[in-house]
């Protein structure tokens, strides 16, 4: 056997693995979820009908397949609850990302002008949080912003406030939350995109007239786009289904799908209507990695 044939294995499997993890830990799992969004709710176990049993043979499994139906997606459409936690949803991860956005940019940027040997060490000061459990995290900040926390007293100390101030469930809290747990998800991409710039283009601007304020309009932030749309995809799209942060640190007023489907799932055990709203929220959320995949093949056929 020639060497090309033996290392032509490894690197035929190495092409078809990312498909097989693809097949095996997402298509598969959502063809179930798929099955029971279009099942009906039962008091049973499982707790939804039908359900497939092979062994039966052919004619039980087809009349299983005649008996799910979109009910559950006419629910999800027609029902004020479920409209307005996809409503919010979106509406907080919108506002978290561009916040995140306007608070990671300025740090990627000066993270990325600071001198090589001190960037890795800044690189290492925001992922610092990492290190530490997500959900210890944000009981570090119940504590913080808990009536008698650390927050009221620094603000009662200097005379700020005459009294405590109600932070814990309120919305003020979840964003505050929000924008400190995925901060380095913005940061990251941006500054990975600011490194790689060369700063030949910014001198030749500037020696060319260009304020500094145009420079960076005109050349910086243009050029730093695939970092911007990056950091927003990593943080938009698992604000929209976060479940624990709203629900540690905001009001029960209003509910995000994250608390919806845990809702539905652990507390109603209605799990066909869960499962739809867990893939409408995934058809929503196709759509802006369908548009950065667009984006991103606009830019390879401007760039050959």
């Amino acid at each position: 056997m020639s060497a090309r044939r033996i290392f032509a294995r490894p690197a035929r499997f190495a092409a078809i693995a990312p498909y097989l993890w693809m097949v095996l830990f997402f298509l598969v799992p959502f063809g179930f979820v798929l099955k029971i969004s279009l099942s009906q709710t039962v008091i049973a176990q499982p707790p939804y009908s039908p359900v497939f049993d092979l062994s039966e043979g052919f004619a039980a499994i087809r009349a299983a397949l005649a008996a799910l139906s979109l009910d559950n997606f006419r629910l999800l459409v027609s029902d004020d609850l479920y409209v307005l936690s996809y409503l919010r949803s979106l509406v907080v991860a919108a506002v978290s990302t561009s916040i995140l956005l306007v608070i990671g940019y300025p740090i990627a940027y000066g993270m990325a002008r600071l001198p090589r040997r001190w960037q890795s060490v800044a690189m290492v000061l925001v992922i610092v949080p990492f290190w530490t459990s997500f959900l210890i995290r944000i009981y570090a900040w119940i504590n913080i912003l808990q009536h008698d926390g650390l927050l009221n007293r620094i603000l009662l100390a200097l005379h700020l406030v005459s009294a405590p101030v109600v932070w814990l469930s309120t919305d003020s809290a979840m964003y505050l939350g929000i924008v400190y747990s995925y901060l380095p998800f913005m940061v990251l991409p941006l500054y990975a995109t600011l490194a790689k710039m060369e700063p030949a283009l910014e001198e030749a601007a500037s020696d060319l007239g260009a304020s500094p304020r145009l420079v960076f309009w005109l050349v910086t932030f243009p050029l730093s786009l695939p970092g911007v749309a990056a950091g927003i995809l990593l943080c938009f799209i698992p604000i929209v289904g976060e479940f624990v942060i709203p629900d540690l640190l905001a009001g029960s007023d209003s509910l995000m799908i994250g608390q919806t489907l845990w809702l539905e799932f652990f507390t109603n055990k209605d799990w066909p209507v869960a499962s739809a709203a867990a893939v409408l929220l995934l058809v929503l959320l196709l759509v802006p990695l369908l548009f950065y995949e667009r984006l991103q093949r606009r830019q390879l056929e401007g760039g050959r």
